[in-house]
Order: structure tokens, then sequence, then C-alpha cells
């Protein structure tokens, strides 16, 4: 009989607990488009998430701060109980950071402040036990012979990190960026990519009102009046002619 490879392992079952749809959308559809990932359940409370957890018992759980009811901290240590928990928040105020590492939280992202990438690269590595930090937070992750810890301290900032959009630009390094701001990159990257205004919202976790808002400014600075006209501008095949 002709060797079988050996099955790889089981996918990595998420749980997401945020009172944001968009962003429980969001972060479902990114990590449910990777095979060794499982989104099982998303959650818009603490006692949702708990119930879910010991209901469903998921190998991670991506929780966020700041929710309606039972919020994310009083919800950690139960769920820390029963997976590790990365939180995944817009909080970054270190108070609130270091109360999460206390009450058992393995991993701690701001949105905004990490890569699609770096997220799905962030909640494989807690398979194998290793958290991940946004590096704004000046949080250490010091592995020692008995244990492995963590250390908060405040008044550490660096640089912002890459947003989410970063790496799908086709543009070449040395095209102008027409006077939009960060965030209008950020649009205006996924715009090239063909996302629709739902699909950017989910993917930057802000409403299609405020994608609606940023794509209007972008056209105005591109002085585009449609999708397409504005990608060409963009890319580089309407440089020709424009009126800059």
């Amino acid at each position: 009989m002709p060797d079988q490879a050996l099955p790889g392992p089981p996918p990595l079952r998420v749980l997401v607990a945020d009172d944001n749809p968009v962003v429980r959308a969001g972060l479902t559809a990114l990590l449910g488009g990777h095979p060794d990932i499982e989104v099982v359940a998303a959650a818009a409370d603490g006692d949702e998430a708990l119930a879910l957890a010991a209901r469903l018992a998921p190998d991670l759980v991506l929780l966020d701060v700041r929710m309606p009811g039972t919020d994310g901290l009083t919800a950690l240590p139960g769920l820390a109980r029963i997976a590790p928990v990365m939180m995944l928040t817009y909080s970054r105020e270190p108070e609130v950071v270091a109360e999460a590492m206390r009450r058992g939280a393995t991993g701690y992202l701001v949105h905004g402040e990490f890569t699609v990438v770096e997220l799905v690269t962030a909640v494989r590595n807690l398979r194998h036990g290793t958290p991940t930090f946004t590096k704004s937070l000046g949080v250490s992750y010091e592995p020692n012979r008995n244990s492995s810890h963590l250390q908060p301290f405040v008044g550490q900032s660096s640089k912002a990190r890459p947003t989410l959009a970063t790496g799908l630009r086709r543009r070449t390094p040395d095209q102008p960026e027409f006077g939009l701001s960060s965030r209008e990159v950020e649009v205006m990257d996924l715009i090239a990519t063909g996302m629709s205004n739902r699909q950017i919202a989910a993917t930057c976790f802000i409403s299609e009102k405020t994608v609606k808002n940023h794509i209007n400014r972008i056209f105005a600075k591109l002085h585009s009046t449609s999708r397409s006209e504005a990608i060409a501008h963009w890319l580089g095949t309407a440089r020709e002619g424009w009126a800059g």
C-alpha cells in the first residue's frame, strides 16, 4: 500500500467575545478563512462567553475588555480556567492591561496595532503556549525554569504598529499617497483588493458609515468619482494626465 500522509492537528477552536457585531463578524471571517482555525462561537458579553466556553470547551478565547453587563475583566478568571484567553480590545490603559494579566490573560492585542498576519500568528502561537502582546504596551514575556511570567510596565511607547491592511498594497514604494491619512491609506488599500464597504468595515473594525466617510474624502483627494477610477490612480495606472 502506498504511504498515506498522517493527518495534521485538529483546527484550533476559537471563541470570540465582543459586544460589537462588526468586530465579531470581522474576526469570524478573518480567522475562519484559515483551515487550521475554527471560530466555534461568538459572544456579545461576558456571561454569554462563560456559558459558551463551559459548553463548547474552546482551545482559545479572544476577549474584549469593555462589554455591557458582565465585562471582559469580570469574566476573565472563569474563562481562563477553561482555555487560554487573549484580550483583543481597544483598551490600552496600563492599569487595564496589568489587571487583565493578573486575572489570567495570556496575551493582549490592541485593535489598530496589529496586522491580519500578526493576529493569525498570535492565535496559532497560543496553541503552543506562546503569548503575544502589542509591543507599544511595554509587556515583556520572560519564561523561567519554574513558570512563564509576564511583566508589565508603564510609560513605554513605540511607533504605531502597521494596521490591518499592511501588506495588501500593490503600489510601488515611490508612488505618493496623495495626502491620505493613515486610515485612508488603509481603506484605499482594501478598496484596491476589491473589498466591499461591508468587508472593509469588518476588516478595520469600524462602521460602514465611517467607511463611506473615508471613501468620500479619498475620492476628493484622488480627484476620482468611482472606485475603479480611484484604484487606477492609487495603483499608478492612471498617473499620466492626473491633475494633482
